[in-house]
């Protein structure tokens, strides 16, 4: 048995370091560590309420939007209040322009680059995978930039700025937008749909979403290899089969989603959680353990109204800052896959009946969002009613809780506050890499990605083991939201 250290890992927002027991060229055991520690949640304590507003999506420069959101919808509980129909429409366009925006970019940027390692260079599709994905000289970096630049001014139009954006508020927006800027707006999803269905599918957006079962998919990928230019989804489809992706990779098949895109009292992806069967996600029951966490004050697992963030650096039996969050004190995956597995997409209920969660469903779940949600933007916009109130107006009370809970693109983010006196007493926030990436609780049970890594191959030599860091980024981790 042998120790080994895999990180700082490139491309991952964040830091982030997995310890790995490896025997016979196979991970036996691993402590997935989160070493950077922030302290948010103190900085929020005894601030006016409406200053998490400005202080929450400065926790990260990715996915800034959803904690606005989630802070926005904190606030809106504890008041009372619920947001205009335009302030609702807008929220999902920018919220779901920003998460398409990372979808896109883990793709391409993050993910795709491991295959042009060296490593696969006898592979049959080692040479187009280079050319096209090599770390900032392969041409699909030159290639979805410009796209992706002139898609995120959608953000500017509706948000302001991005990152960090302070327009969306409990009510809803505070920026609302002529006809002229909806006709733009219009031409910008327009023009982001024709690049899509040119460069990453080669295909229709509906002809994508449609994919029904894992023959259906198979027989598409058949129609797309006899093309003379497959779309960058066949090229994964193709690498991901050679290496048996779909073998690498599974947790704990409960898969748990927020509900994503609300409005008019109903979600573009259901809330539920996936155990076998879709159950009632109920959020009394989240908890969090910190008995493996480099914290203190809190002698056994709580829910977030009741939790405390205080560091302890030296508490012994710790490995992480993150803390353990539970659903029902069980281990959950959340994301992508996880929602689309709640929302009932029969192709992705069919690949997880096969295999499970695992490397290449996660990835084509993402995919398969990234259609989804750019029909959706282009129906939404076309709601917007100009002229019509973008904002309601409520007031905090002296004495008041609430949580707001939102689908990041990395999956389920809550935050809770509890305002006394009209200052915030605590403030507790669960990030989607908190619950996959969340260490061993009181009982032992490792976290979802700690459980995904058993057994993955480690060959003779590597110090970085690319089979590790292909399930690691699978998850399209975002570390700074990870511990507060």
């Amino acid at each position: 048995m042998s120790r080994k250290i895999v990180g700082p890992f490139n491309r991952v927002e964040g830091d982030l370091e997995v310890q790995l027991d490896i025997k016979d060229n196979r991970v036996q055991d691993a402590w997935v560590v989160s070493p950077l520690y922030r302290g948010f949640e103190q900085i929020l304590h005894g601030k006016d309420p409406n200053d998490a507003l400005v202080y929450t999506p400065r926790i990260c420069g990715i996915c800034s939007v959803s904690q606005s959101v989630a802070t926005a919808r904190a606030l809106a509980d504890a008041q009372g209040i619920s947001m205009s129909p335009n302030g609702s429409i807008a929220t999902n366009l920018i919220l779901g322009n920003e998460n398409v925006a990372d979808h896109l970019t883990h793709f391409y940027l993050f993910f795709m680059p491991d295959f042009a390692r060296n490593v696969y260079s006898g592979k049959s599709w080692f040479d187009l995978i280079q050319r096209r994905f090599k770390a900032v000289s392969g041409s699909a970096t030159k290639e979805i930039l410009p796209p992706r630049a002139e898609f995120l001014h959608l953000m500017g139009l509706l948000a302001g700025k991005w990152p960090h954006s302070l327009a969306i508020q409990p009510g809803g927006t505070t920026r609302s937008i002529a006809i002229q800027e909806k006709i733009r707006i219009q031409s910008i999803l327009q023009n982001f749909r024709r690049f899509l269905e040119q460069t990453l599918f080669a295909d229709n957006l509906e002809a994508i979403i449609d994919l029904k079962s894992q023959q259906e998919l198979d027989n598409w990928l058949d129609t797309q290899n006899q093309k003379t230019n497959p779309g960058d989804f066949a090229h994964f489809l193709n690498l991901a089969h050679d290496l048996n992706l779909c073998e690498l990779g599974r947790a704990s098949d409960i898969f748990m989603s927020y509900g994503a895109y609300e409005k008019d009292d109903s979600h573009l992806f259901l809330r539920g959680v996936w155990d076998k069967q879709l159950v009632e996600f109920n959020p009394d029951t989240i908890s969090e353990d910190i008995s493996h966490s480099w914290m203190d004050h809190q002698n056994q697992a709580a829910h977030p109204y009741k939790g405390v963030t205080i560091p302890l650096a030296d508490k012994s039996n710790a490995y992480t800052w993150c803390k353990a969050p539970r659903l029902d004190n069980q281990v959950v995956e959340v994301g992508a896959l996880a929602r689309q597995m709640v929302n009932g997409h029969p192709l992705i209920r069919d690949l997880v009946q096969q295999s499970g969660g695992n490397v290449r469903n996660r990835v084509i779940a993402r995919l398969m969002e990234i259609a989804q949600v750019t029909i959706a933007m282009q129906n939404w916009i076309g709601e917007i009613k100009i002229k019509e109130p973008y904002c309601e107006h409520g007031k905090m009370p002296d004495e008041a809780q609430g949580f707001g809970l939102v689908e990041a693109a990395r999956g389920s983010l809550g935050h809770w506050i509890r305002v006394k006196k009209g200052r915030i007493l605590n403030y507790q926030i669960v990030a989607p890499t908190t619950w996959n990436f969340s260490p061993r609780d009181i009982n032992g049970v490792r976290g979802a990605l700690e459980q995904a890594l058993l057994n993955a191959p480690v060959m003779e030599g590597e110090k970085n083991p690319v089979a590790v860091q292909h399930i690691v980024r699978s998850f399209d981790p975002c570390m700074v939201c990870t511990v507060h």
